[in-house]
């Protein structure tokens, strides 16, 4: 089965993205639209048809599609970010993803950004963020259910996402930085470890890893998972508290 990408490129006003501690030197957008690009093409090389929305200036971190929807069980459930600027981000991606299969919608109370939800199979592991509550977390529940998707919570601690320390490796692997995480917390999925939260947020698709430049461990790990490494400078990209997998939404 094919994959389908979407991403949406980099917003003019990408320098004023959210950012937990302000970025020294400051963002250099058009560096990040580099960085972002070169993102894009090692997804096609991978063999991904990419899907990319326009940017929209308005909204700096619109680029982080990921966060705006969750592909479970051949069903999306569309999010609502929990920072509250980031609200009008999910309706050009719901779009996206109601051309190609069934789209459901969240509402307040609830908040729930898709970087906090981590799909081994048919489990969806949702991490309990300062952006994602309890009734984010118990309407991703409804609606997976009906696909046969199994929602398990995770406690995620003073990471921003759950998938700020870790990410899947196909159905029944998962890369984790080390002592970021309970050893079980995936249950009976096989684990492998790095030093680096960083290293640990990698995009696979078929038989290839798409990992963070500079992290001579994220090859290493996904070599030893059977994967072939492809290494994407995010280093502009990363001073919005991003990650590789924060650009992407894959279906298939």
């Amino acid at each position: 089965m094919s994959i389908v990408a979407i991403v949406r490129e980099v917003s003019a006003s990408f320098d004023r993205a959210l950012a937990s501690v302000a970025p020294d030197p400051p963002i250099d957008v058009a560096r990040a639209r580099a960085q972002h690009a070169a993102y894009v093409a090692a997804l096609r090389t991978a063999g991904a048809e990419v899907v990319v929305l326009p940017a929209e200036d308005a909204l700096p971190d619109a680029c982080f599609v990921e966060d705006c929807a969750v592909v479970a069980g051949g069903a999306a459930l569309i999010a609502r970010p929990g920072a509250a600027s980031r609200r009008d981000e999910p309706p050009a991606v719901r779009a996206a993803l109601a051309a190609r299969l069934p789209v459901h919608d969240m509402a307040a109370p609830a908040t729930l950004d898709g970087g906090d939800c981590l799909l081994l199979g048919l489990r969806l592991y949702i991490g309990r963020s300062s952006r994602t509550n309890a009734e984010g977390i118990a309407r991703a529940r409804a609606v997976f259910a009906e696909v046969g998707v199994e929602v398990i919570e995770v406690a995620v601690g003073a990471s921003l996402h759950l998938k700020s320390v870790c990410s899947p490796l196909g159905e029944d692997a998962v890369l984790i930085a080390e002592g970021a995480l309970p050893p079980r917390t995936f249950g009976a999925a096989r684990v492998l470890t790095v030093p680096e939260p960083p290293a640990a947020n990698v995009v696979v698709i078929g038989s290839h890893a798409l990992i963070p430049a500079g992290f001579p461990s994220a090859a290493r790990a996904v070599a030893s998972a059977g994967l072939t490494p492809h290494a994407i400078d995010n280093s502009e990209l990363r001073k919005a508290d991003s990650a590789l997998t924060c650009l992407s939404i894959l279906l298939g």
